[in-house]
């Protein structure tokens, strides 16, 4: 009985050496965790709008009826996790960039930044996190990424077939669901520019 005693004293006190050092790395790496993670998404909001010289994080709080607005139209299972005004150096708005995430991947979450300018043109998408195929939906970033870049339309489609106007994107060769879903979260992204954030709603 005494053993017993004694091997659970030792035990205990094992778990909680182990529970502070634990504790105490979290401490000392949370802060470069932090840093590398914004320093990510800096490169992501540069990405999409390379002529800027800053970014400010506008105090925006979606309403649950945006959301409700955004998936009567077809654009659930979207979320904005935050939207920046891009700055010149003379500190004139350019557009904004909303950091998003879709739940409608193949492998799961989307998070990417959409740049817009102020007019409505789409200034370029930048992916943050994808766990897509490998050799198919993770090859979203070089082939389907740039197809955005520098173009104007209220609704991009997804074709098989070879796109035949600024509107139309072609999807990556075996994962059309990525396709798909990258492309709805970057509509759901105009049409909450267009007619919430800056359109219609805010009249």
């Amino acid at each position: 009985m005494k053993n017993m005693y004694k091997d659970i004293l030792i035990l205990f006190v094992i778990t909680l050496i182990a529970g502070l050092v634990l504790g105490g790395v979290n401490e000392l790496t949370k802060d470069r965790i932090a840093e590398a993670e914004a320093a990510n998404r800096e490169k992501a909001y540069m990405a999409v709008f390379s002529d800027a010289s800053s970014f400010q994080e506008m105090d925006i709080n979606v309403e649950e009826s945006d959301y409700e607005l955004l998936a009567e139209n077809g654009y659930d299972s979207f979320v904005i996790n935050s939207i920046n005004k891009a700055m010149d150096a003379s500190g004139n708005e350019l557009g904004i960039v909303m950091d998003v995430t879709t739940g409608k991947g193949y492998g799961g979450d989307i998070e990417f930044t959409v740049g817009l300018r102020n007019d409505g043109t789409l200034n370029g998408v930048s992916l943050l996190e994808i766990n897509e195929t490998a050799g198919l939906g993770m090859n979203a970033e070089k082939e389907l990424v740039p197809q955005f870049k520098d173009k104007k339309a209220d609704v991009f489609t997804v074709t098989k077939t070879g796109s035949i106007s600024e509107s139309e994107i072609d999807a990556i060769s075996g994962a059309t669901i990525t396709s798909n879903a990258i492309t709805n979260g970057v509509n759901a992204c105009l049409y909450y520019h267009n007619y919430i954030y800056g359109g219609e709603e805010n009249e």
